[in-house]
């Protein structure tokens, strides 16, 4: 049963991990390789991280690689939220045109914050983690989190509003 539960565990560590990278612009091949050799890493030091902060480091230790990779292939990182869609048959053209539309204004509003909003918001709300793991992740509070999340929701919503004022 232990055995199961570790397993169920790391496939949505793995797939949240995959999910993150994806919305920050990574290739599906590149994010399951990152991932993978995370997840080996984190095998071998397995012995030195606190198991509260196990996620965390997983999820630290995938972005930085992922940063890296861009650093070398002088790439630029940058989100995608592609999870807003639904399927075809779950909708006419135009609503698939409507959906396509705002999906483009809310990437070029994510475009216009800061990295640490972009994150805190793509962790929270698109990974649904939880201030504490957030807050591991990013060495932060959890009341920090909950602040600066709130400034950022803010802050996306002044932008959005103003880059997409589409009656003024």
């Amino acid at each position: 049963m232990k055995r199961h539960r570790l397993h169920a565990f790391l496939q949505e560590k793995r797939n949240q991990m995959i999910v993150y990278l994806l919305r920050h612009g990574a290739s599906r091949e590149d994010a399951e390789d990152i991932v993978q050799d995370s997840m080996l890493k984190g095998f071998l030091y397995l012995d030195s991280i606190d198991p509260d902060k196990f996620s965390a480091w997983l999820f630290k230790v995938a972005i930085n690689r992922y940063f890296d990779m861009c650093r070398r292939k002088n790439r630029q990182v940058h989100l995608s939220i592609d999870s807003i869609t639904l399927p075809a048959s779950e909708c006419g053209p135009e609503l698939s045109y409507i959906r396509q539309e705002t999906r483009e204004e809310i990437q070029s509003t994510l475009g216009g914050l800061s990295d640490l909003s972009k994150r805190l918001l793509i962790l929270k709300y698109d990974l649904h983690l939880s201030y504490k793991e957030i807050g591991v992740m990013l060495e932060l509070k959890p009341e920090t989190v909950k602040t600066y999340l709130y400034r950022a929701r803010k802050q996306f919503e002044a932008h959005y509003r103003r880059e997409n004022d589409h009656d003024g």
